[in-house]
């Protein structure tokens, strides 16, 4: 099979509201656009589909994020069509329900199939192996670091095949110091109420457990520092039980003056222009960690926890901030090392953090990784299949 000078990518995912698989796969669509290739999506749709019609991506609505076994067979059937109509070179699945039905589309053609392993899934028992391991039924399956690597190699030893590690990148031209307005960033300090002179931490992503909101506001408890302001951003829909209790535990500590719910925001370059200090609390391991990236492109003290892809994402000079998972007296120690950092040292940590992020995880090598990987599928006769969806693993 000779390359095509030009191809079509379809990407499945559940859905387009918000998050780190949703804003890949819209990186990778417009990579694609930018190089003269076609780029459709099917999801569910969402608030960020204006975003595809923006960069003039097509995207299709479909109920892919349904674990119904009988609607990922007709989504199968409904794909498979798609394939056809519009002349689709590649197809490339990003989460597991849809990985099934793309699966069964292309298992009969002559359709490179890729997969995106975003995160280390639940797999507890046999079952929750088996419904994961769609995501190794593909011809080649896109390890997101070099965590997941690893965790597929451990978990699904007898079945992991053709992985390859391609590391997530962030825009750095968006992510760029350089690029913010100042009077924006003193629009959102007015807007945030952060008073003259305090210095800002801040905890940003999507309001849910796993992202240790009270591990955060427990270990500020214990800095008993008055002149701190703590900034929580993130997207707060259906999790309105869960601010709450998290409102309720700052009223408990008595933090309720320096603690912001500030919901989602738009503008997360400017708002990482307010933080002195950016906090990744996960008590999960992280797939690969996005805030820490864009933090650090932005010249900003990172706190992370020490598991997960923040191990890879974390340049060394940041390292000494790091802190054991769910440990609210790690944290504290990691944030007083944070906040008794000279101005000269943090420059030396900015500079250095900087250029480790644009070295290793910008959007640009990303993009390119990707696109040669759908070049490289194109050029050859995709690998024969291996296992039945039948199989137990």
């Amino acid at each position: 099979m000779s390359q095509k000078q030009s191809f079509c990518v379809m990407q499945v995912l559940p859905t387009l509201e918000s998050g780190g698989v949703e804003t890949g796969t819209i990186d990778i669509a417009k990579a694609l656009l930018q190089k003269g290739h076609r780029a459709i999506v099917v999801s569910e749709g969402g608030q960020m589909v204006s975003q595809l019609d923006d960069i003039g991506a097509s995207h299709i609505k479909l109920p892919v994020q349904s674990k119904n076994p009988w609607i990922i067979w007709r989504n199968a059937q409904i794909l498979k069509k798609i394939i056809q109509t519009e002349n689709i070179d590649i197809v490339h699945a990003r989460s597991r329900a849809p990985a099934w039905s793309c699966y069964w589309a292309t298992k009969n053609s002559h359709t490179p199939y890729i997969t995106t392993f975003h995160g280390a899934y639940g797999h507890q028992n046999r079952l929750k192996r088996w419904y994961n391991s769609a995501m190794l039924r593909s011809n080649i399956t896109i390890a997101v670091s070099k965590f997941i690597a690893s965790h597929i190699q451990a978990v699904y030893a007898d079945f992991q095949k053709h992985v390859q590690v391609i590391l997530r990148g962030i825009d750095t031209h968006q992510f760029n110091p350089d690029k913010t307005q100042t009077a924006t960033v003193e629009q959102l300090k007015k807007r945030w109420k952060i008073p003259t002179e305090h210095i800002v931490m801040m905890l940003p992503g999507r309001l849910t457990r796993l992202k240790g909101h009270a591990v955060f506001i427990e270990a500020a408890a214990k800095l008993e520092q008055q002149n701190i302001t703590y900034l929580i951003v993130g997207d707060e829909a259906g999790k309105e039980s869960y601010k709450a209790e998290l409102q309720k535990l700052t009223q408990t500590l008595q933090l309720s003056d320096q603690i912001r719910f500030i919901g989602a925001c738009s503008d997360m370059p400017s708002a990482y222009q307010v933080a002195d200090i950016v906090v990744s609390a996960s008590t999960k391991p992280e797939a690969f960690g996005r805030i820490a990236c864009e933090a650090q492109a932005m010249s900003c003290l990172v706190i992370a926890s020490n598991h997960g892809g923040s191990q890879e994402t974390i340049a060394p000079c940041q390292q000494a901030f790091m802190c054991q998972p769910g440990s609210i007296e790690s944290m504290a120690k990691a944030m007083k090392t944070a906040l008794s950092t000279t101005p000269e040292q943090a420059n030396n940590i900015f500079r250095e953090s900087r250029s480790y992020i644009y070295e290793n995880f910008s959007l640009d090598k990303m993009a390119a990784d990707t696109l040669s990987l759908y070049a490289l599928q194109l050029k050859c006769p995709p690998p024969t299949r291996q296992g039945s969806p039948n199989a137990e693993h």
